[in-house]
């Protein structure tokens, strides 16, 4: 992928005492681009989660990519995560959606705008759905990428760690902790090491301490999102290696899904981890399309 003309900027909201950050990618060559909102998942912060910089394999920014398409996007970190404001004590979902609600109301007026294309990742689908559920006039379209749901093996590996996350609210994750989401159900030759590297630096560096309030949520209050109160055009998406979503436990949900105009797309050689790993250039095609039609 040739990237031109794409530059980064820093943007920066409260509420209720809450400072948020928010990085916004861009192509300087479009003009009255339709706005991409990215909402990450329960580890790390929105730039590193979707504006991974390698030298040299420049195809694994979402960010750049979708800018490259013609796309104004925006990654905000909600509360407790990367740049923004880590509150002492636990954090709900319900809060990072009212975050996400204070970040799409602020690019509506910045970019004089009267909707946001919408994506969420993993513990992102659950705060971005409720926001959908509580704001869908604000949604044009919506990709729900690696949802969850209750019988998915990762929640399955979290239940035992119930009585832990109530008496922390943030745990400390080295370096070598943030490469094994890479490996979980997924063969070794969809990862690339180089990018595993980089993002497990990455997310260390900027995630000195992270919030285990999404946690204790997936755990005590799935299911989080009523689909038949998401009426915007959805598309669900996830690799075929997931932990976390796959197609039992996700076709019901979809089904649901009230719009008729919904994809379900399954990403070969890929896992949770999808747009950092073998199968993210169709991913991206995948959801620049959805967006577009």
């Amino acid at each position: 992928m040739t990237v031109k003309h794409v530059v980064g900027t820093e943007h920066w909201i409260e509420h209720d005492g809450i400072k948020l950050y928010i990085w916004e990618k861009s192509n300087e060559e479009s003009s009255e681009k339709p706005v991409v909102v990215l909402a990450h998942g329960s580890a790390t912060a929105g730039r590193e989660s979707f504006d991974l910089q390698i030298p040299g394999k420049p195809s694994y920014s979402l960010m750049d990519y979708l800018a490259n398409e013609g796309f104004d996007i925006f990654a905000p970190d909600v509360r407790g995560f990367g740049r923004s404001t880590h509150p002492q004590g636990h954090f709900s979902t319900w809060d990072a959606s009212e975050d996400l609600n204070m970040v799409v109301d602020y690019i509506l007026k910045f970019r004089d705008a009267q909707r946001v294309n919408l994506l969420g990742w993993s513990w992102g689908t659950q705060y971005g759905g409720m926001f959908i559920m509580a704001h869908p006039e604000k949604t044009a379209k919506y990709v729900s990428y690696a949802q969850m749901h209750c019988n998915s093996p990762d929640i399955a590996r979290r239940k035992p760690k119930i009585e832990f996350y109530p008496k922390n609210p943030y745990v400390h994750i080295p370096e070598v902790g943030w490469k094994g989401r890479f490996y979980s159900m997924t063969p070794a030759e969809v990862n690339d090491s180089d990018v595993i590297d980089k993002f497990a630096k990455d997310a260390s560096t900027i995630e000195i301490n992270t919030p285990n309030g999404p946690q204790l949520d997936m755990v005590t209050i799935m299911p989080m999102v009523n689909p038949c109160l998401l009426p915007v055009p959805t598309m669900m998406i996830h690799g075929e290696y997931d932990d976390v979503a796959d197609l039992d436990g996700l076709l019901p949900f979809y089904r649901q899904l009230p719009n008729p105009y919904k994809r379900y797309v399954v990403i070969p050689e890929a896992g949770h981890m999808m747009h950092f790993q073998k199968g993210h250039l169709l991913f991206q095609k995948e959801v620049a399309s959805f967006f577009k039609d």
